[in-house]
C-alpha cells in the first residue's frame, strides 16, 4: 500500500515504515503530524485518485530530526573578465517516519 500526498509543497509516493526528507516542517522533534492533502492511494491494485484530493483519507507521520542538507556549491564566471563568485547554501530539512496510511 502507497500513497501520494502533498508535504510542505512537494508530492512524495510514501509507504507504511518508510523515511523521508522533507522541508523543514514547524513542529518540534518527536511530534506526530497528520496529513491531510492525499492525492491517490493504491491498496493492493485497488487505485483511488482525488480531484484533486481524497476526502477522508489521512498519512500520519512522526518528526524524527531537523537537520541540514548537503552543501550545494554555485559558482559563477564569466571568461576573460576576471569575475568569480562562489557561493554555497544548506537547505533546511525534516527527517519523518511514515507511520499510518488512513484511506
Amino acid at each position: 500500500m502507497y500513497a501520494i500526498v502533498d508535504i510542505a509543497g512537494q508530492q512524495f509516493k510514501v509507504k507504511q515504515g518508510q523515511q523521508i526528507y522533507v522541508h523543514r516542517l514547524e513542529a518540534e522533534e518527536g511530534s506526530n503530524l497528520s496529513i491531510n492533502k492525499v492525492l491517490m492511494i493504491d491498496n493492493e491494485g485497488k487505485v483511488k485518485v482525488g480531484t484533486p484530493l481524497l476526502s477522508g483519507a489521512q498519512v500520519d507521520l512522526k518528526v524524527i530530526e531537523h537537520m541540514k542538507g548537503d552543501k550545494v556549491l554555485v559558482f559563477k564566471k564569466k571568461r576573460r573578465k576576471g569575475y568569480q563568485k562562489m557561493n554555497g547554501h544548506r537547505q533546511y530539512l525534516s527527517k519523518v517516519i511514515i507511520e499510518n496510511i488512513i484511506g
